[in-house]
């Protein structure tokens, strides 16, 4: 597999996640990544994407609650 940005080799390995989405703040360590031998860029294949995802929709949900609690 190539690297979209830089075209170096990519290998498997564990990279972390940051996301800021409508007020919550999701870090993730060691997410199974493809990660480039040349510039460091890191890819998610669709089943890691999709655990994020998850996570994201069950932090909104009870970020929702919180919000209409107080």
């Amino acid at each position: 597999m190539k690297c979209m940005h830089c075209n170096g080799e990519m290998e498997r390995g564990k990279a972390p996640f940051h996301v800021d989405r409508r007020g919550i703040h999701l870090t993730v360590d060691d997410v199974p990544s493809w990660i480039c031998q040349q510039c460091g860029e890191s890819y998610l294949e669709e089943t890691e994407v999709e655990s994020i995802q998850a996570m994201i929709r069950a932090l909104e949900k009870e970020t929702q609650k919180l919000a209409a609690a107080g």
